[in-house]
């Protein structure tokens, strides 16, 4: 039991890693033994800065991507490849959001939002699958995690068509995945964080004290709350949750 959430020796790839809820991942993830993290961004500087700083809790390695464009996909998996033999842990996290009434949103607004929510993390798993197979054979189950959100869960007041439809329709793929991939070693989950400080989520970021008292928990989310959700999936811990989503938001899908 002493090594139920352990990541000793585990190599691990988290996209979005450069910032918010992916830095915190892979903090967590460096500090609970993992060999290495290797993070990717579409923004080079922010990526190689991150994993600097980041390198203070373990090896963090930068692997600047764009992943929202299959070639970009592609590109990232042949340089994990040129470096690994087996990948024990992905964390689809990368993502984007876009916001406006309804009689003017825009198609451009759907593609960029559906294709990097829902589309990647599909074809980055399925392109990453004979690393993350290999990882499984040698004896310890790989892990998928999809980062949703409780947008996709519940809804809020905002328009944001693309992005609700995008962490919706993850949180059903995450199911149809992990029925088909853990007959192969891997185990896929996700996880839907509500009011965490990111860029993407900037009032929670920037206005913490106003939004606490709409939250049942009284507060947003620490680093501590996101990386512990994220190991206990990762680890030896998680291992018999297949396909489920772990709602990580103080409590407020319950009280919308």
């Amino acid at each position: 039991m002493k090594d139920l959430f352990s990541l000793k020796g585990r190599v691990a790839l988290v996209t979005g890693g450069s910032r918010g809820i992916g830095a915190m991942i892979v903090q967590g993830f460096l500090e609970h033994g993992c060999s290495r993290v290797y993070i990717s961004a579409r923004k080079a500087a922010q990526c190689d800065a991150a994993a600097k700083e980041l390198s203070q809790y373990g090896e963090c390695i930068s692997i600047p991507a764009d992943v929202s464009t299959m070639e970009g996909i592609a590109a990232l998996v042949a340089k994990i490849g040129e470096r690994e033999t087996s990948l024990d842990i992905l964390v689809n996290n990368a993502g984007a959001a876009w916001g406006e009434e309804f009689d003017t949103f825009p198609e451009n607004g759907w593609d960029k939002v559906v294709d990097l929510n829902l589309k990647t993390p599909f074809f980055l798993t399925q392109q990453l699958a004979p690393l993350l197979r290999a990882s499984a054979a040698g004896g310890r189950l790989a892990k998928v995690i999809n980062i949703a959100s409780i947008d996709g869960i519940s809804i809020n007041p905002l328009e944001t068509y693309s992005y609700a439809g995008s962490k919706a329709g993850l949180i059903h793929m995450t199911k149809r995945m992990a029925l088909r991939l853990v007959k192969d070693g891997i185990v896929v989950s996700a996880i839907a964080p509500g009011a965490f400080a990111s860029e993407m989520n900037k009032a929670a970021r920037d206005h913490g004290d106003a939004i606490a008292p709409m939250i049942p928990s009284g507060r947003i989310g620490t680093p501590e709350d996101m990386a512990g959700a994220a190991i206990y999936l990762a680890s030896r811990a998680g291992d018999y949750v297949v396909g489920s989503t772990v709602v990580v938001d103080g409590g407020v899908t319950y009280a919308r």
